[in-house]
């Protein structure tokens, strides 16, 4: 029934040459550090008698290693910050905190843009041109963005800023498509010390309204639309009425991508690519006394900015929680603790070299847009962007992309991994995907037989799965393998390098068993973690730092295997609660996409009187596989023999696809939702809405 068969067993094993090339062996080769156990020992714990080891020492360490530039040195690695009243921003006040509010690198000064584009820049660097972007619109126009041009573009932004009246600590919004600009702008705002308040360009009125109203910005980059699935999507009318609903804004700076604003771009200033020939394309509405081109207000800009010097705390981004569940978190960040994160993470996980091209599925609005762009660009790395839909004008888009412009690193959602292997392996097969080197993937967890099938057929059994997890939170990842280990199926490796991760049970205890499943927690910070949320120090307690003392909760069930190995089972408060059992709907769902017949799953709870909540699968058919009762029937047995019979599905349902959103995540709040009867709520980043309809007719 399997088409793989030892999943607990290890799959990838890097040759012995490729593990002593990697720069995590590097590192380990300078600390004089043997082997992967104690490596994450000496990064994240204080060994007695060694003082280079814990968590303070390595991001000390880690600063030179990966020549990091501070324009004035910090005092010291951290140090506890003062924190006034609950929803106090400045922290200022009286009250020492823990691990909740550590103070990273005190004293000192910094910049993100120095260290991502303007010394890269310089006129003696050897990066000045190299190629930090290739761009490819869904159209098949490319672009490709040398540093050089690349601060030019970021100055301008800088300088128009500047002439808006934004100063350190302004909100400016970026509700933007996935174009070149969209990477000058953020890098513009680092420049002059705003908050840069990404916003993902696939939501629609509601939720940009929402994120528009708690970050206030007056300035907002949007643009007229983009390309997907070979359609325009317009967004300004989007933005105009999410600006009606929040206020706040009182310039909109449009980038003209349609051909459909007033007054179209202009040379390195940016501007339309000349992706559409239709001329009598609809003009979007516009507001005279609001709104501006992208080449009037920034292309007439001078290109040169002296970067300012700003604190080591100062708020770099505003980056929002996806708002899943209640209110959308606004997650802060600050310079020092997202450069050196998202660098650490590249560099050591990723593999980072000076010749790689660095393409991840995502959206600028999205924490995996901005960590893509500062963890390649601190190195001067080459990032590749993609405009449009993963399968088209065909399934091969991807592939067809990889092959084209050499991609290296190639990082993507399982679900988006799932709907791509549906369409067969032939589509993989005809293209020469011999470049890459390292494979990645975030944001939910693997089955065995896709993971695989990602292993074997895109990466041809070579390239190991950085298969990573942790936030919005932290912008970065709190399980993280390294490309030098061996790796399982689905496995996350363990504790990223520097983090202090934990599994425990209900009392907040560690677990100590083999196998058997926890919370993930974090039990000291990190410098990339936020420092508060958005509104205010009282949420940011309650959310992540008050199931037990001083421990970050993180909401996800773990466990960890008898040889070591990191596995995620989904999100705790998603845990179905059978009988008094618990059991990550990920699990139920691994069972049955591992059966011939299953391409996707997705299991939900409904209530039920016996046992409080029964399972309910969804299952989405590979294509010569026939929905009947048989088939049902024999689905419904496999997670009983897997599980145990409480957990056979109640029901078990064929649909043909699920609800996603445009990064290809599967929005199971709606499946859930739409199985009870209820309103689904806010759905504007979904992907394929006709999907509701079908779940209803189904259910």
């Amino acid at each position: 029934m399997d088409k793989y068969e030892g999943m607990d067993a290890v799959v990838h094993e890097p040759t012995e040459a490729f593990a002593e090339s990697t720069n995590v062996a590097a590192f380990m080769r300078e600390h004089g550090i043997d082997d992967y156990e104690e490596l994450i020992y000496r990064t994240t714990s204080d060994v007695a008698g060694e003082p280079a080891s814990g968590v303070d020492w390595f991001w000390d360490a880690v600063v030179d290693h990966l020549d990091l530039e501070f324009y004035t040195d910090y005092d010291t690695v951290r140090a506890d910050a003062e924190r006034g009243s609950a929803g106090d921003r400045t922290g200022s006040g009286d009250d020492a905190g823990g691990p909740q509010f550590s103070d990273w690198y005190p004293g000192g000064e910094i910049n993100v843009a120095h260290n991502v584009v303007d010394r890269h820049a310089a006129v003696d660097s050897p990066n000045r041109n190299r190629v930090a972007l290739i761009w490819e619109g869904e159209p098949g126009d490319v672009r490709e963005i040398t540093f050089h041009e690349l601060r030019r573009q970021s100055d301008r932004v800088a300088n128009y800023l500047t002439e808006a009246g934004i100063e350190t600590g302004d909100t400016v919004g970026l509700y933007m498509p996935m174009v070149p600009e969209v990477v000058s702008i953020l890098y513009g705002c680092l420049k002059v010390g705003a908050i840069a308040v990404p916003i993902f360009s696939g939501f629609g009125r509601e939720a940009t309204a929402t994120r528009i109203d708690d970050a206030e910005p007056s300035v907002l980059f949007t643009g007229d639309g983009f390309y997907r699935r070979g359609d325009e999507v317009r967004l300004k009318t989007t933005a105009d009425d999410a600006i009606a609903d929040a206020g706040q804004v009182e310039e909109a700076v449009v980038y003209d991508r349609l051909g459909a604003t007033p007054a179209g771009g202009g040379d390195d200033a940016g501007g339309r690519t000349d992706a559409s020939d239709d001329a009598d394309a609809d003009p979007v509405p516009w507001n005279d006394d609001r709104d501006r081109t992208w080449e009037e207000a920034v292309g007439s800009q001078p290109s040169a900015y002296e970067t300012k010097h700003l604190p080591s705390d100062q708020e770099s981004m505003l980056l929002y929680s996806s708002g899943t569940t209640g209110e959308p978190k606004g997650i802060v960040h600050t310079h020092a603790g997202v450069l050196t994160q998202c660098a650490k993470e590249i560099h050591f996980g990723f593999d980072q070299k000076p010749a790689d091209r660095f393409f991840w599925v995502s959206d600028i609005g999205w924490m995996m847009g901005p960590w893509t762009l500062i963890g390649n660009h601190a190195f001067g790395g080459t990032v590749v962007m993609y405009e449009g839909a993963p399968d088209h004008p065909e399934p091969d888009r991807f592939w067809e992309l990889i092959e084209r412009h050499g991609v290296t690193q190639f990082g993507i959602s399982p679900t988006a991994i799932r709907a791509l292997r549906k369409h067969g392996d032939e589509w993989v097969e005809d293209h020469d995907l011999s470049s890459l080197r390292i494979l990645g993937s975030t944001g939910e967890p693997w089955d065995p037989e896709s993971w695989r099938w990602f292993y074997d057929a895109v990466g041809g059994g070579d390239c190991p799965i950085i298969n990573i997890s942790g936030g919005t939170e932290i912008c970065g990842c709190f399980l993280m393998p390294m490309p030098n280990q061996p790796l399982k199926p689905c496995t996350l490796g363990g504790p990223g390098l520097g983090m202090d991760i934990d599994i425990v049970n209900e009392a907040g205890e560690s677990v100590k068993r083999s196998g058997e499943r926890g919370y993930l927690v974090a039990r000291d910070s990190c410098p990339s973690m936020t420092k508060s949320l958005w509104s205010g120090d009282e949420r940011y307690l309650e959310e992540y730092w008050s199931t037990w003392p001083d421990v970050w909760d993180h909401g996800d069930f773990a466990q960890r295997d008898e040889d070591g190995f990191w596995f995620l089972h989904g999100r705790a408060d998603d845990a179905l609660n059978v009988a008094g059992r618990k059991v990550g709907p990920a699990e139920v769902e691994g069972v049955l996409i591992d059966h011939d017949a299953v391409n996707q799953a997705a299991a939900v709870g409904a209530p039920d009187d016996t046992t409080g909540t029964a399972v309910v699968a969804y299952v989405v058919l590979e294509p010569d596989a026939e929905p009947s009762d048989d088939l049902r029937e024999e689905l419904r047995a496999v997670v009983g023999e897997e599980h145990g019979k409480p957990f056979r599905p109640r029901e078990l349902l064929f649909v043909d696809a699920f609800p996603k959103t445009q990064s290809g995540k599967v929005i199971r709040r709606a499946i859930e939702s739409v199985h009870r009867g209820e309103d689904p709520g806010d759905l504007s980043s979904m992907e394929n809405p006709e999907a509701i309809d079908a779940l209803r007719d189904a259910a």
